[in-house]
């Protein structure tokens, strides 16, 4: 006779697994760049040959509300996101609440070939766009070969 048993909720089971995991390892980045699932606002990161480009997602926010700068390698962006208006009534007990309200910071690092003088920043329909320039000197560039 076996001492291991087997439900028939294997899906179910998996679940109770990962949200046990996701528990132990709560406080704990699964990388260097990892960040919680729940970090204001979200961040796309890429570059191309000329820049770095970073795209904020935080709708719903006064674009004068929000702080840009680029200190020591690190770009940071934070702000204050206000509540929304309120739009349900008095007496409606919240059970459930997911938007982000109130201060937030978000730090990223910036690769060493990026010139803090050559930075733009620009918000359009609850997007944050930062681009931030590549050093000359460090540009990628084609070698031919004599």
């Amino acid at each position: 006779m076996s001492d291991v048993f087997f439900s028939t909720d294997l899906l179910g089971e998996f679940d109770r697994l990962h949200r046990q995991m996701a528990g132990v390892f709560a406080g704990f980045p699964a990388s260097l760049r990892a960040m919680r699932s729940d970090t204001f606002p979200p961040v796309n990161i890429g570059s191309t040959d000329d820049s770095v480009e970073i795209v904020a997602f935080a709708p719903g926010l006064d674009p004068a509300a929000i702080d840009v700068s680029i200190d020591k390698g690190l770009l940071t962006i934070s702000g204050d996101r206000k509540p929304p208006e309120p739009g349900m009534r008095e007496e409606t007990r919240v059970y459930a609440q997911e938007r982000f309200q109130g201060a937030f910071e978000r730090v990223i690092e910036l690769p060493q070939h990026a010139d803090h003088d050559k930075v733009n920043a620009r918000y359009v329909n609850g997007c944050l766009t930062i681009s931030v320039g590549r050093s000359e000197a460090l540009k990628p560039r084609a070698i031919t070969v004599q």
